[in-house]
């Protein structure tokens, strides 16, 4: 029997099946092939500008020259000379503090609300994690209409007061609104906690007569310093960088008093100093490491001492 022959199906009326969607060999053999688009994306849109960031700040790139030359540390007394760096950057410190204390502060407190594996709960857990979902720029400009002088709560409350026209309290007032946008997200991570409590802890402590002030604070709230650690980190982050709820809501005012930091790097690039612009983002991400780094230290020791 021939070659052809040996692997020619039996005449039994019905078609060999086919072999459907064969791999090229190629992509057999290299599987990181099918990562091949996602790796050139990071590259081009994430890794390269990202490097260049390090290079423009030192260059005299802007709209108002045809070339980019190298300037060395022009750029850098440039922007410290400007006191609006320095106020941007205290303006921006003060809001993440805000931010993460009220987004840990909602989200504790619906955590410990919504905690009874409940369909009362489970629907109201979905209700509270909604804003996590919608865009900062919309939340921004929801609560810009609402505390409008002669928006909704000015109106249902028989009120004339400027919520956004105070330099004092609107930094605060839009910082709540962080908090409350990403407040679904820190509940998760409380639930999260909550959750992996032993219950033979909780029996106990109730066995002592520990009442739910006490089991709270001797039990619970180390129990918890994973997820605090978790939380106040990407908060405080995550609040450094904000840009849109405060363009949606105040734009930076009343007398730049809610101007962070991104908030005024997008002002000067919209000057066409790019360049400068450049080097603030250079300052901000050297001012996030230098918190950060500390934070999650300190936090994580933390962990290790309760």
């Amino acid at each position: 029997m021939s070659a052809d022959t040996a692997v020619r199906p039996a005449a039994t009326g019905r078609r060999a099946p086919r072999q459907v969607g064969r791999l090229p060999r190629a992509a057999v053999h290299h599987p990181w092939w099918f990562a091949l688009p996602a790796v050139l994306f990071f590259l081009a849109f994430f890794l390269l500008p990202n490097l260049l960031n390090f290079y423009y700040p030192f260059t005299n790139w802007s709209s108002y020259h045809a070339d980019i030359a190298f300037t060395g540390l022009d750029n850098v007394r440039t922007v410290l000379d400007d006191g609006s760096l320095v106020r941007a950057l205290r303006t921006t410190l003060i809001y993440a503090a805000l931010a993460a204390l009220f987004q840990n502060a909602f989200g504790l407190g619906l955590a410990l609300l919504l905690e009874r594996d409940t369909r009362f709960n489970r629907f109201f857990r979905a209700v509270f994690f909604l804003p996590v979902l919608i865009s900062a720029l919309a939340v921004g400009y929801v609560f810009q209409a609402l505390f409008d002088q002669d928006g909704a709560v000015n109106s249902l409350a028989g009120l004339d007061i400027p919520w956004l026209g105070s330099t004092t309290w609107t930094l605060v007032l839009v910082s709540a609104v962080h908090g409350w946008k990403w407040m679904g997200l820190s509940m998760l991570i409380y639930l999260a906690g909550l959750k992996g409590i032993p219950g033979d802890m909780l029996e106990a402590a109730r066995m002592d007569g520990a009442g739910p002030w006490r089991t709270f604070r001797s039990v619970r709230w180390p129990m918890l310093a994973p997820a605090v650690t978790f939380n106040v980190t990407t908060a405080l982050i995550g609040s450094m960088n904000t840009f849109d709820i405060v363009q949606a809501t105040t734009g930076g005012g009343p007398a730049a008093s809610t101007e962070v930091f991104n908030l005024y790097m997008f002002r000067v690039f919209g000057q066409g100093l790019y360049a400068q612009a450049s080097t603030m983002s250079l300052v901000l991400f050297l001012v996030v490491v230098a918190i950060a780094i500390p934070l999650v230290v300190g936090l994580r020791r933390r962990e290790q001492l309760l």
